[in-house]
């Protein structure tokens, strides 16, 4: 008698699986490969970094042309562009400073493998010391750094502005050299990763630029933020 009820149990079990998967695997094999997870969200993200960066470009051209036409967006056009460098959304080039972090190049009998790679607070005591020292315009990893850049690291990677990048480090600033130099001898949290350089191996390297040209941001420059839900 219990037969027929199995097998009704079964066909229903059966019939939600194949509802809910929609012809798909419930559990595909990708799905256990965080290493292919990341990589397909980080084409995900280049793909919609390119379509930002091409509706900025349709943006700035309808801009022109409405302010051929119209003096007070003409008026604001130019009000603009000036401030376009500065929040980082113009090229810019001059002198400055170079500094390199990197991981130590390989393990150490006997000492914690944390204390061989650079973490989040070594370069955000790198920068936040760069900015301190007067540094007008910045980059990490080649990336633009602006007001709404967060500088992240997962284990020895760094996560910025949607995508991930492995040592060695490279922040650029431009700005007065010998202030800025000043400000990361200063740094209590800099001044902690030249110990752990100099014990563990570890690369700190700073070196002038006579002219560096920094590229502009072109990523979304939009807040997004959480709402609280009201019922």
């Amino acid at each position: 008698m219990l037969v027929p009820v199995v097998c009704l149990l079964a066909g229903v079990g059966f019939a939600a699986s194949v509802r809910a998967a929609r012809g798909t695997d419930l559990r595909p094999q990708s799905n256990g490969n965080l290493a292919g997870l990341v990589q397909a969200a980080e084409r995900d993200v280049h793909t919609q970094e390119q379509d930002v960066a091409d509706l900025q470009r349709q943006v700035s051209a309808a801009a022109t042309d409405a302010g051929a036409g119209d003096s007070a967006v003409s008026q604001s056009e130019a009000q603009i562009s000036p401030l376009r460098p500065a929040a980082g959304l113009g090229a810019v080039h001059g002198p400055g400073l170079e500094v390199v972090l990197n991981d130590a190049p390989g393990p150490i009998v006997g000492v914690d493998p944390n204390q061989l790679v650079v973490h989040q607070s070594d370069l955000q005591g790198v920068v936040n010391a760069l900015w301190a020292g007067g540094a007008e315009a910045m980059t990490v990893a080649s990336q633009r750094i602006i007001a709404t850049s967060a500088v992240r690291c997962v284990g020895n990677t760094l996560l910025l502005n949607g995508d991930v990048y492995s040592p060695p480090f490279r922040v650029v600033a431009i700005g007065p050299s010998a202030q800025m130099q000043k400000e990361l001898d200063a740094s209590p949290a800099v001044h902690l990763f030249k110990q752990a350089a100099e014990f563990y191996g570890l690369g700190y390297t700073v070196d002038d630029q006579t002219d560096v040209t920094l590229p502009a941001y072109t990523g979304p420059i939009g807040l997004s933020f959480a709402r609280a839900v009201t019922r």
